[in-house]
């Protein structure tokens, strides 16, 4: 038995989704089921008995200790976390409470479980923390892409919570013992990815036929890595990381958000003509950018693949493809999560941006 934190998220969905097609063992999976969090993510493991959902918050030590007690995991996968930084900018307060807080209370109550552990069970325990490359803050165009060892220059609410996060996970092996494994990964895309980020949020305006906002020039450059890489990565950290060790996970794949949305545009102009026959990139709309606007990300995954043999299987062609068609084959998914509060949001976030 594992127990996943967040696993209704973009993320932790794919991961429980892969997990249970990888494997046979049961998943405790606590989410405290946010505007993010989406019980529609997991529908295809309706009644499969190796799937135990509970709506909670992380936070909720009461709760946390309980679960832990009751199914006895050998492994804590976290991804429960605020994630996106353009919320963080206009209400930091959650992300503190999520990430920081949160991050805190769910340490203490397994630390307090694993404390009573037998020998045996104590030395195959695992805690993974999943967090990001943008704890590392932001690169020059000529800098080296980010490794472990860089030092944590974190711009944002959102990454300053994430750095936050980490250091108390450093802290929790080092001061206790606790066996933990952290992940920083790059920016990722796929299924199930909530549309107020960049690519899901290119898609779905596309095919409205609304403006595409672009933050300034457009030419801030992140590394993607598709979402199921990211799974196999991190069970394959989980299954083999050296204890305490932090191990990035990207795809090699730097790239200018202006380019992506471009593929996205060619893409969808391939397999999904408008009906006049214009290219969906004539709805590209620059915007002011927003506050602190990193401008570049880069990921140095050489440790993962030196230490554990794992690289990412798909190319950013092949990935989002596959993720185009996805959002194209599944428009009830995203009908739903186009709430009237994820369109309060969008049009707070971009309608009032000067062009």
């Amino acid at each position: 038995m594992i127990l996943v934190t967040g696993g209704a998220g973009f993320i932790g969905a794919n991961f429980v989704l892969d997990w249970l097609a990888q494997v046979d063992e049961p998943v405790v999976n606590l989410d405290k089921l946010t505007y993010a969090g989406n019980r529609e993510n997991l529908a295809s493991l309706a009644g499969d008995a190796r799937h135990i959902f509970v709506q909670g918050d992380i936070g909720d030590a009461a709760l946390t200790e309980h679960l832990l007690a009751e199914h006895r995991p050998r492994a804590v996968i976290n991804f429960a976390a605020e994630s996106h930084v353009d919320r963080s900018i206009h209400g930091p307060g959650e992300f503190i409470h999520t990430n920081v807080v949160g991050t805190f209370r769910l340490l203490e109550a397994v630390r307090g479980y694993w404390s009573t552990l037998p020998d045996a069970e104590k030395q195959a325990f695992r805690f993974l923390h999943v967090s990001t490359d943008e704890v590392y803050g932001s690169l020059a165009p000529t800098d080296p892409a980010f490794a472990e060892t860089n030092r944590y220059e974190p711009n944002s609410p959102y990454s300053a919570s994430k750095a936050a996060s980490d250091h108390l996970v450093r802290a929790w092996h080092h001061t206790y013992g606790l066996p933990v494994l952290t992940t920083n990964c790059s920016n990722n895309y796929g299924p199930y990815h909530f549309p107020e980020k960049l690519i899901p949020l290119m898609i779905v305006n596309a095919l409205a036929g609304k403006p595409l906002p672009v933050y300034g020039d457009g030419m801030q450059i992140r590394d993607w890595l598709y979402v199921k890489d990211h799974c196999s990565a991190i069970r394959r950290v989980l299954e083999a990381g050296r204890l305490g060790e932090t191990y990035n996970v990207g795809g090699w794949n730097e790239k200018p958000n202006i380019e992506i949305v471009r593929t996205v545009c060619a893409l969808l102009d391939e397999l999904r003509p408008r009906a006049d026959g214009q290219p969906y990139a004539s709805q590209i709309s620059y915007v002011t950018d927003r506050p602190g606007h990193d401008r570049r990300y880069a990921i140095d995954a050489r440790k993962l693949e030196a230490e554990l043999g794992w690289r990412p299987a798909e190319t950013f062609e092949t990935g989002i493809r596959k993720t185009v068609r996805w959002y194209l084959d599944n428009p009830d998914w995203v009908a739903h999560v186009q709430s009237g509060a994820y369109r309060a949001w969008v049009s707070q976030q971009y309608a009032d941006r000067a062009a």
